[in-house]
């Protein structure tokens, strides 16, 4: 590794060898109560040297995989749609070299380039969400792409049935009605997240998109929307290694700020959800 380029730890292979990449979106444009996602990876990198590459939790090491950081994406702040396209021409063409990309934003609004490129190359594509929020939205103010829209926008192209949420604990009352017909939400907590792995299986394409708001803020208050009420970092951890059984094509964390905890616990915390998260969807 280069001592002037900040990658996150264990994953400074070639670009040619990796099986993983990581690749930072830094925007929050659209966040709608305390922005700050933008600066997110790079906190994520810096501290992640604090960690070991080995996991005592799944007892695997991200030194024994080929994975490759390659920075930042350059994206326009206040549009919305072009870092959009940006994003997704980085995940499409990750994917279509044969490799699964994984996103560190910024603000969840991000999570849908990588959705959509994810779906173009595999049709059949399931997702996965964590969040404290449903995110269903049809617009936020009048603006239908917003970090409360994503998965609604997500759903306008994938269709019925095909996403799945757990441990969401707050929304408009419309969200949850209409997701009753269209999406498998679970408020709260995670107790049908077996059950649906088993039934999705080990080869339908799935992508995950971890809101990392859905931690408790008295463990994880680094994030501009904090709500009370959600899991602890041990519940994290029991869901990430369950996605082991899945067949992962790509996902992404996001949502942390920074600056909001001066102790730097959030972003810790962050990091080893990271590190968790990568040795999971690696087989």
């Amino acid at each position: 590794m280069h001592s002037n380029i900040h990658t996150f730890i264990g994953c400074d292979s070639d670009y040619q060898d990796a099986e993983l990449v990581i690749y930072g979106a830094p925007f929050d444009s659209t966040t709608s109560f305390r922005p700050g996602t933008r600066f997110a990876a790079d906190f994520i990198r810096m501290d992640s040297y604090g960690l070991e590459t080995y996991s005592p939790y799944q007892d695997k090491d991200l030194a024994d995989y080929a994975l490759t950081d390659v920075g930042n994406l350059d994206l326009p702040f206040g549009n919305a749609k072009k870092s959009l396209e940006v994003i997704e021409d980085m995940a499409r063409t990750i994917l279509k070299a044969g490799k699964k990309p994984f996103l560190i934003g910024g603000e969840h609004l991000v999570s849908l380039g990588a959705i959509k490129a994810s779906y173009e190359v595999y049709p059949d594509l399931v997702l996965f969400h964590l969040d404290a929020h449903a995110d269903l939205r049809e617009h936020y103010m009048g603006e239908p792409l917003s970090h409360s829209t994503v998965i609604r926008r997500a759903w306008d192209f994938m269709g019925d049935h095909k996403i799945n949420q757990f441990c969401i604990r707050s929304g408009e009352k419309w969200e949850f009605e209409w997701a009753k017909s269209h999406t498998h939400l679970e408020k709260f907590t995670f107790s049908t997240l077996k059950e649906r792995i088993a039934a999705i299986g080990p080869k339908t394409p799935c992508y995950i998109t971890i809101d990392l708001d859905v931690l408790d803020p008295s463990i994880f208050s680094g994030t501009g929307t904090p709500e009370p009420g959600g899991i602890s970092f041990i519940e994290m951890m029991t869901i990430i290694q369950s996605f082991k059984d899945l067949n992962v094509i790509g996902a992404d964390i996001v949502e942390l700020s920074p600056h909001y905890d001066q102790s730097g616990v959030s972003t810790a915390t962050a990091c080893k959800v990271m590190r968790e998260f990568l040795l999971a969807i690696l087989r």
